[in-house]
Parts: C-alpha cells; sequence; structure tokens
C-alpha cells in the first residue's frame, strides 16, 4: 500500500531510541525525509546513521526540547535541511514519575508544553503549503487513572489540546491526532529495566494486558506512519490506543 510520503518532510522529537526512532524508521521506509532530536548524542547518531542508509534526507540534532529556544533552533534546521515540514510527531517525554516540583515541572515542560510550542512552529509552515498532520504520542496512562499523577496529567492535557487543535486547524487542512500507547518494551526503556530491577511489579503489569506481552516500539510506529499518511485523509481529532487491550475504558 502505497502512504503518500515519499518525499514528505517530517519532525519526530524523542527520536534516539524506543518509540520515536522506530517511527522515523518507519516513515524513513515510506520515502519520507526525517529530521530527528533528543538529549543524548550517542544513540541519536546510531539513528542517524541508520536512516541515512535508507537514502532520504536527515537532520539529527542534540536538543533538550523543554527549552523552547533550542526547540525553536531545531525546528528552523530542519526545515531548512528538509525543504518543508508536512508532519510533526511529537514523541519527547521526561518520564517523570515523582509527585513534586521537579516531577511535574519536567512533565509540563517537555511532555505538554513542547508539543504545543512544536505546533506553534510548524503549524504556519504547514498552512502555507495547504495542510499537514500533526501526532501526539500520548499515554494510556492519560486515559485512566493509576498512574503517576505528573506524567499523568500531562499525558491528559496532551489528548486535550491535541482535539481542540485537531477542530481549529480542520478548515486549514493540518490533522491533528493522538496514540495513547500501552506498555512497550525495548532496549534501554522503563519495561526493560523493570523486568530485572522489579520482577513482581513487571509481572503485575504484563497481567493486565489480555494480549499477553508488552508492545513493541515498531507495533507504534506502524500506527503512527499510517495515522500522519494520506490514507488518513479524514482521520483528524482521533486518539488511537495501541494497547493490546491493556486499556479497560469505554471511551
Amino acid at each position: 500500500m502505497d502512504l503518500g510520503l515519499r518525499g514528505k518532510g517530517a519532525v519526530v522529537t524523542g527520536a534516539s531510541r524506543g518509540i520515536g526512532r522506530a517511527i522515523a524508521l518507519d516513515l524513513a521506509r515510506e520515502g519520507a525525509n526525517v529530521a530527528i532530536c533528543a538529549r543524548g548524542g550517542d544513540a541519536l547518531r546510531a539513528a542517524e546513521r541508520e536512516l541515512g542508509a535508507m537514502g532520504v534526507k536527515v537532520r539529527a540534532e542534540v536538543c533538550d526540547v523543554g527549552t523552547p529556544a533550542a526547540l525553536d533552533e531545531f525546528l528552523e534546521s530542519a526545515r531548512r535541511a528538509l525543504g518543508n515540514v508536512d508532519i510533526l510527531v511529537n514523541n519527547a517525554s521526561a518520564f517523570a514519575f515523582s509527585d513534586d516540583e521537579a516531577g511535574w515541572r519536567s512533565s509540563l515542560d517537555v511532555d505538554l508544553m513542547a508539543a504545543v510550542r512544536a505546533g506553534w512552529g510548524v503549524i504556519p509552515w504547514m498552512a502555507e503549503s495547504g495542510g499537514g498532520s500533526i501526532l501526539h504520542i500520548a499515554s494510556g496512562s492519560g486515559l485512566e487513572a493509576g498512574s503517576p499523577p505528573a506524567y499523568a496529567a500531562a499525558k491528559a492535557a496532551v489528548i486535550s489540546h491535541s482535539k481542540t487543535l485537531a477542530v481549529a486547524l480542520a478548515a486549514r487542512r493540518i490533522r491533528v491526532n493522538v496514540i495513547a500507547p500501552g506498555s512497550v518494551e525495548f532496549p534501554g526503556g522503563h519495561w526493560e529495566a523493570a523486568r530485572s530491577s522489579q520482577p513482581e511489579f513487571y509481572a503485575s503489569m504484563l497481567g493486565t494486558i489480555p494480549w499477553g506481552r508488552m508492545g513493541a516500539p515498531e507495533e507504534i510506529a506502524s500506527a503512527a506512519t499510517f495515522l500522519v499518511s494520506d490514507r488518513a485523509s479524514w482521520i483528524t481529532g482521533a486518539c488511537l490506543r495501541v494497547d493490546g487491550g491493556q486499556g479497560k475504558a469505554n471511551l
């Protein structure tokens, strides 16, 4: 199936590993030119090399998206390198699980406000070129109680903001959607660490997933690539759970 992504310019934040990396690689396989950023340089360069091997334009920068000036600079350089920004995937997360000032500040700055600010940056460019697609990677934690409060509240705010933005931008042919992943395991990630350091906690979380296993980043990436593509041209304002049945809410 041709998803119509060849030659599109895509920006993916937090893309040095895990879900962000998988999304960037999937977009590149479809022929999209990709700009990525992350805070860690070594993993970012490894992802850059993987993307470059696919024959598309690639831009990779070390960037803390929670710092407004750094985020603005990254977006501007991405536009220059790619020629256009048709797709924005806000994937970066502070993964701040503490219920204190630092945890709340990190969650709001990185998980929420970086996504808001990135939208402020790219929406005028998308409108000028006739449309585009914005995708937030939130979490099932933003839909149900039971997760660390700062992380969950920031993800819930991202979901709410996305719906409002989708309605506001529809006339300009800019689609805005959200994916709410369940528990996803990958090298260097939270659940890989929990498997060895907190085996009882890991097992209890595994027991909440009817599918019987943790998700893989590539499974989130497949859904993300479809949602930002022309094949999803009438999907906007949606929040798609990709979680193996882990979420139990009706809505």
